[in-house]
C-alpha cells in the first residue's frame, strides 16, 4: 500500500524486492545512512529518514520532497526518496566477499552504494535485479566514448588480477572484483576521528588479520569522473598476527551482534610498524613499546549472524593450526 499509493511513478509499477541498509552516495561520501530499499519494474527507491534532509544540496533533481495530496488522512508520510531509474542504470560494481554493492548511472546524482555487509542480502538483490533487467526491453549498444587519461592508463597495473565483468542482456555492467585486490593498501592518514562506532573493513587471511578503511563509492572510477578521487580504496587501520590473538569474548547482553578479540602485544610483530614508523625520527608518545604484557582489544560489531559464526569459526581452524590448541571462547555477561 505505502509503495503504491506514496512511492511508484507509473500505475502498473510491481514491486520486487525490499530490502533494509546502510547507503553512502556519490555527492557525500562522508555520510553512512539507513535506507529502505525497494527495486521495482520500473526503478530502485531508497526511503530515507526525514533529519537527513539537511546533509543534502539543493536542488538534487533526483530527491523527490513532493507530500501526499491526501497527507493528514494517510498512514504514510514519505519525507525522502531517492530515485534511480532502471533505464539510467549503467552498471553494478559488487564490493570484496560480496559485502556491498554499487549502482552507478551516468552522473553523480546517479550513483549509490548499499553497504548490506551480508553475502547473502547482496546475492539476494542482484538476483532479483537481474529477473527486473531481463523484463525490460533491450536497448542498442551505446557508442564508444573517447578515453581520457585515467581510462585509457589506470587500468595497465602489472601483476594485477582482472576483474570478472558480466554484460547482462540489458547492456548493464555487473563487475566483481578480484579477491587479491585487497592487499593494495596505504597507512590511515594521523589524527583520524575516534567515534564510538566506526565502518570498517575486517580482511582475514591464513596468518594475519587487518582493519582497514575502505571507500566504498569512489572505485571503480565512474566514466564520468575525470580525475582520480582524493581518497585510496584501502587504508589500513591496524593489523595483527593470528597466532597472537589470545581469546574471543562474546557478550549477549546487550549487544549480541559485538565481539572483543584480544591480542598480546608481542614486541617486534606489529604489523603497523612497517607501514607508519618514522625509521628518521622519534618513536611517537603514546606508542608504547610491545612485550610488556600489554594487551590490544578490538571491539569488533559484526550485525550479520552468519558472518559473525564464519568469522569465529574461521579464526579458530586458523589458530589451532597455528598454535596447536584451542582457541579460547569465553561468554561475558
Amino acid at each position: 500500500e505505502l509503495f503504491h499509493s506514496s512511492i511508484a511513478e507509473v500505475e502498473n509499477e510491481e514491486l520486487r524486492h525490499l530490502l533494509w541498509s546502510s547507503v553512502v552516495f556519490y555527492q557525500t561520501p562522508g555520510l553512512e545512512v539507513t535506507a529502505c530499499v525497494l527495486l521495482s519494474t520500473k526503478a530502485v527507491y531508497f526511503v530515507l529518514h526525514d533529519g537527513l534532509r539537511r546533509y543534502f544540496s539543493e536542488p538534487l533533481q533526483d530527491f523527490w520532497h513532493q507530500k501526499n495530496t491526501d497527507y493528514n488522512n494517510s498512514p504514510f508520510h514519505i519525507s525522502q526518496c531517492f530515485v534511480l531509474k532502471l533505464s539510467d542504470l549503467q552498471s553494478v560494481n559488487v564490493g570484496l566477499f560480496d559485502q556491498h554493492f554499487r549502482l552507478t548511472g551516468s552522473s553523480p546524482a546517479q550513483v549509490v552504494t548499499c553497504l548490506t555487509r551480508d553475502s547473502y542480502l547482496t546475492h539476494c538483490f542482484l538476483q532479483h535485479l537481474m529477473l527486473v533487467l531481463s523484463s525490460l526491453e533491450r536497448t542498442p549498444s551505446p557508442e564508444p566514448v573517447d578515453k581520457d587519461f585515467y581510462s585509457e592508463f589506470g587500468s595497465k597495473t602489472a601483476g594485477k588480477v582482472e576483474n570478472y565483468e558480466l554484460i547482462h542482456s540489458s547492456r548493464v555492467k555487473f563487475t566483481y572484483p578480484s579477491e587479491e585486490e585487497a592487499f593494495q593498501v596505504g597507512p590511515s592518514p594521523p589524527g583520524r576521528c575516534r567515534s564510538p562506532l566506526r565502518p570498517k573493513t575486517l580482511l582475514l587471511t591464513s596468518t594475519e588479520i587487518f582493519l582497514l578503511d575502505e571507500d566504498y563509492i569512489h572505485y571503480p572510477l565512474p566514466a564520468f569522473a575525470k580525475e582520480p578521487p582524493q581518497r585510496d580504496r584501502y587504508r589500513l587501520d591496524d593489523g595483527r598476527r593470528v597466532r597472537d590473538l589470545d581469546r574471543i569474548l562474546m557478550g549477549y547482553q546487550p549487544y549480541p551482534q559485538a565481539l572483543t578479540l584480544v591480542f598480546d602485544d608481542m614486541q617486534g610483530h606489529d604489523l603497523m610498524g612497517c607501514v607508519t614508523l618514522d625509521h628518521f625520527g622519534e618513536v611517537p608518545s603514546g606508542s608504547a613499546r610491545a612485550g610488556q604484557g600489554r594487551e590490544i582489544q578490538w571491539q569488533v560489531f559484526v550485525p550479520s549472524a552468519e558472518s559473525r559464526e564464519k568469522l569465529i569459526s574461521l579464526l579458530a581452524r586458523q589458530w589451532e593450526a597455528l598454535c596447536g590448541r584451542e582457541l579460547p571462547v569465553e561468554l561475558t555477561g
